[in-house]
């Protein structure tokens, strides 16, 4: 897949449009190890193979890791207001977590454009609505209404 750039003038004719599924991505453990550092989150499930096993067959990835995942990820489909000199992420206006990323899943992500908002002149918040595959899986790890704002 590839950005989808488009003219501010043309914007309002992206709402309602499917933005693509990203390449497979593998969430390993060294990733999560790295998660569970950067955030002080080091609970059983996520970093110890021996005790979540039993409970969940393997590792799990952090919920928030596969969401923080969208910002790189995600930028093989996003959508880019042309002439942008910035695109901010800004915020969320809903999240469930569905199902758990076992370790050294394979994860891609889908995006519909859900609205568009000139919020000020030149600034344009975008919200899209994102869903987490996992290879073979039929519930998706995650639902979200993601924002971004684009600045001219």
């Amino acid at each position: 897949m590839a950005l989808t750039i488009v003219k501010p003038e043309n914007i309002a004719e992206y709402i309602g449009k499917d933005l693509g599924t990203t390449e497979w991505f593998t969430v390993d453990q060294d990733r999560i190890n790295k998660f569970a550092e950067a955030t002080e989150d080091r609970q059983f499930i996520h970093v110890d193979p021996e005790k979540a096993t039993p409970i969940f067959g393997s590792t799990i990835a952090h919920g928030f890791l596969s969401l923080a995942l969208t910002a790189g990820i995600g930028q093989d489909i996003a959508l880019v207001v042309e002439g942008a000199k910035m695109g901010l992420n800004y915020g969320l206006d809903k999240v469930r977590f569905l199902n758990p990323v076992p370790v050294n899943s394979r994860i891609r992500m889908n995006s519909v454009v859900m609205d568009i908002t000139e919020k000020n002149p030149g600034q344009f918040l975008v919200k899209s609505a994102v869903t987490m595959e996992i290879e073979g899986v039929e519930k998706p790890a995650f639902i979200a209404e993601t924002l971004s704002m684009w600045v001219l």
